[in-house]
């Protein structure tokens, strides 16, 4: 983003509770980065706060009292473990003595500059390789002067923790129907349980039409009963260490505890009606072109497996501020109308939720690319509930 793009943001500065100066890539190589800080300080109001997200290799000691000084309220430095093993093999440019060395920097300008109010924090995603040094790298940043730590859990095979959604929530009819073409598929040789790989595929072997048929078939009759059928997810969630995850993340939280560090945790469940995300939060994105979107997420047409669900995601723009003003980008029909489609979502009626994703419910009413109404699947927190980022 260069100053011009930056300049047409000036006039929704003083209305901010917070500027997160993140998008896709590293911050640091951005020159105006004190600049855009320093600007928005002097136009946003006190309670607000400025931050971003780093892998911190940029973070000089000269380089992070210029940020201090400017006035940045949070920094976030991405991490992936305490092992030098594991840390190389997930981040092959990153070094666990690049990351002491960022923390050394900003903490040390943070007493320069008698800036106590500054948050330093860490991000860790979890993986089924890694989840076993969580409760190691949140009391290594501790000690290195973090006060929060954000867990986000990205796992492309699956999440890592398991959706917790009684499968007593279904009728009676629903478990006998599913119960009754469940048999019918194993005396078929059909494995349903490949229906969602399959779904996206193109060219299917005649084998592989044959499952999303009879899948088809079974959702049709279910239908036409006025039924849910329940397909159970086959990402292998089901077969997950809960009580494995449940264990680190405890000692995580109570290490968290005794050293006062904020710790959030990934929200895999307990996600309701109305649990929108950046849309309920009021957020938009600006892109380095100038163009608006309702959040970074949607800036790319692409495929999500975020919850272990694999779907796309479509890209959502509602103008350029380089074109028009911000607010007036903000307060159109086009995106006052998305985001009140958004929040009224019934998310137990959409595919994407996580109650019929766990059980496989899709339904034929809904649009190509997986939404119930006209806004792109992604719009709200189901499709990135592991992704905590500094929300």
């Amino acid at each position: 983003m260069d100053l011009g793009t930056f300049e047409a943001l000036k006039e929704v500065l003083p209305r901010l509770d917070a500027l997160v100066l993140n998008g896709i890539g590293e911050p640091l190589l951005n020159h105006h980065l004190e600049m855009f800080i320093s600007q928005a300080k002097k136009n946003m109001s006190e309670q607000s706060w400025i931050g971003f997200q780093t892998n911190g290799n940029l973070l000089s000691n000269l380089r992070a009292l210029a940020l201090v000084d400017a006035g940045l309220d949070r920094i976030c430095l991405t991490m992936d473990g305490v092992s030098l093993s594991a840390f190389g093999a997930l981040r092959t440019t990153g070094q666990l003595l690049d990351l002491e060395m960022a923390f050394s920097a900003i903490v040390s300008s943070k007493a320069i500059c008698s800036r106590p109010d500054l948050q330093v924090g860490v991000e860790f995603v979890v993986t089924t390789h890694n989840i076993r040094q969580l409760p190691a790298a949140i009391a290594w940043a501790a000690v290195r002067g973090a006060t929060f730590a954000i867990v986000s859990d990205l796992n492309h095979s699956g999440a890592l923790v398991p959706i917790e959604i009684p499968f007593a929530a279904n009728t009676d009819e629903e478990l006998s129907l599913f119960h009754a073409w469940k048999s019918k598929a194993d005396d078929a040789g059909v494995n349903i349980d490949r229906y969602f790989e399959l779904l996206w595929k193109h060219g299917r072997t005649p084998e592989e039409q044959r499952i999303v048929n009879f899948v088809e078939s079974m959702r049709s009759l279910a239908r036409s009963h006025g039924a849910l059928l329940a397909v159970k997810q086959p990402l292998g969630t089901e077969n997950t260490c809960s009580a494995e995850v449940d264990e680190t993340f405890e000692r995580a939280m109570s290490i968290a505890r005794e050293t006062g560090l904020d710790l959030r945790l990934p929200r895999i469940a307990g996600l309701g009606r109305g649990d929108s995300g950046l849309i309920e939060q009021g957020a938009a994105f600006i892109s380095w072109d100038g163009r608006m979107y309702p959040g970074y997420h949607l800036r790319n047409r692409c495929r999500s497996c975020a919850n272990g669900w694999l779907h796309p995601v479509q890209p959502a723009v509602f103008g350029n501020v380089h074109k028009r003003s911000v607010l007036d980008i903000w307060n159109s029909v086009k995106f006052r109308s998305y985001r009140r489609s958004v929040l009224k979502h019934d998310n137990q009626s959409c595919p994407g939720s996580t109650s019929l994703r766990q059980y496989g419910v899709w339904n034929n009413e809904y649009g190509e690319d997986g939404s119930l109404n006209p806004e792109p699947c992604g719009g709200c927190r189901l499709s990135s509930s592991g992704f905590r980022c500094m929300e």
